[in-house]
């Protein structure tokens, strides 16, 4: 199987984290999202043994929430000692509801506004990462204000191409995101920042992009970033005591997917950066990084039910299910690749079928070219894998669709984290 927390019984029964997807559809309803808590917790210590290791207590990694934010994830977040990033006011407000402490919280984006500004200074976010020098200035005035000296990061575009989706590329220099280091502007960002009375400045944050497999990448960022550290040093005297490496780790999609040994990678990322930083004469930072997919996409699972299944000869066969592009929009944004497989049986004869969901849009596809079995029919389960990131967070509400619940999976039980919309829901907010 793709990962270790799926399998099958001998009666061909899907399992995930365990458990039954065919029951849990039956007791909860379809289109359903899944969660291996256990899966969860082990990839955050990963993580957490790998920064203690290699870097020591005082750095830490942060859990972007954009891949998957509800409350029940940041309850465990904080259980696991983890920081988290958020990107919006409905992140951090949701992360402040399940009681995660707001000094853990690094705030960033490229389009924080005024108000944003304000609400995450009230609310006591322990650092921004600040993007531009529009907001630099912005959350300065807002500092002065409250009489205090906001910590920050410097948001740096490092000019390195991953090799990933062009939609989630942002290291190279032509991005949004960020200041670039070949024009010029870092260093007069760094210049201005230090200038001001309501930043304390500590550090640098940078960002490659997603779904990184290359070895070198974050080799090469870590080139470039101590190289900027030192040119910062020589100029302005100032010494960073923090460095934010971003995230971006792939994970296992399909089978032809290269299985990521994380650990592995991190070592040597710690082990050039260190060598970096001797050369330089520069001191170890405190060192921090975003993992976000790789902590909960192999952790998800979406389950649906086959609505209709079309068969057009000599051409294409359709398997149409209850969900869609509004649970899941990766094929329709990027043609993410990903791995269906039926909830109640294996068959020696299969056939091949485009996946697709119940909105009105020809694009509606979820995943083409599938082989399920070939009598596969009205009422069967279909099952989604690797959908833990960026699909409960990217889901909406079009064609007046209902969100699915979430389903937290433990060796003990199942539980909601997060209840199916309603069609009273979809109402509440019209006047």
């Amino acid at each position: 199987m793709l990962s270790d927390n799926i399998s099958r019984r001998e009666n061909g029964e899907l399992l995930f984290a365990g458990h039954s997807a065919a029951a849990l559809a039956k007791k909860y309803g379809t289109p359903l999202y899944l969660f291996d808590e256990e899966r969860i917790r082990d990839n955050c210590r990963m993580y957490k043994d790998a920064f203690f290791t290699h870097f020591g207590a005082g750095s830490v990694p942060y859990y972007a929430g954009k891949a998957a934010a509800f409350k029940e994830m940041y309850r465990i977040m904080a259980e696991e000692g983890m920081g988290i990033d958020a990107v919006s006011v409905g992140e951090i407000h949701t992360a402040l509801a399940a009681g995660f402490p707001a000094e853990n919280i690094l705030f960033h984006g490229d389009g924080k506004t005024d108000a944003d500004i304000a609400y995450a200074l009230d609310k006591k976010v322990g650092r921004f990462a600040v993007d531009n020098p529009e907001e630099l200035e912005a959350l300065n005035r807002e500092a002065v204000k409250r009489g205090i000296r906001q910590k920050i990061l410097l948001r740096i575009t490092p000019g390195i191409d991953p090799h990933t989706y062009e939609e989630v590329n942002t290291g190279t220099v032509d991005v949004k995101f960020g200041v670039p280091i070949e024009t010029g502007q870092a260093a007069e960002f760094v210049r201005s920042a230090l200038a001001l009375p309501g930043i304390k400045l500590l550090g640098y944050h940078c960002h490659v992009g997603s779904m990184v497999f290359d070895e070198d990448v974050y080799e090469r960022l870590a080139d470039v970033m101590t190289g900027f550290m030192a040119e910062m040093r020589d100029r302005f005297g100032y010494t960073a005591e923090e460095l934010d490496l971003g995230g971006g780790y792939g994970v296992r999609y399909t089978e032809n997917d290269p299985p990521a040994d994380i650990p592995t990678r991190f070592a040597e990322v710690a082990a050039r950066l260190k060598a970096d930083l001797k050369k330089a004469g520069l001191p170890l930072p405190r060192v921090s990084m975003e993992p976000g997919r790789s902590i909960v996409a192999d952790a998800g699972m979406t389950v649906y039910t086959v609505s209709t299944v079309k068969h057009i000869p000599n051409c294409k066969n359709y398997a149409i299910v209850d969900g869609g592009m509004t649970d899941n929009p990766r094929y329709c944004l990027y043609g993410s690749r990903y791995t269906v497989l039926h909830g109640t049986r294996e068959s020696e004869e299969k056939d091949r079928f485009d996946l697709a969901g119940r909105c009105c849009e020809s694009g509606d596809i979820l995943q083409r070219d599938i082989l399920l079995p070939a009598d596969t029919r009205r009422g069967d389960i279909v099952c989604v894998c690797t959908t833990g990131a960026y699909n409960y967070s990217m889901a909406s509400n079009y064609n007046r669709l209902g969100r699915p619940a979430v389903v937290m999976l433990t060796k003990d039980g199942d539980r909601i984290a997060v209840r199916r919309e309603t069609s009273e829901d979809l109402c509440a907010l019209d006047v």
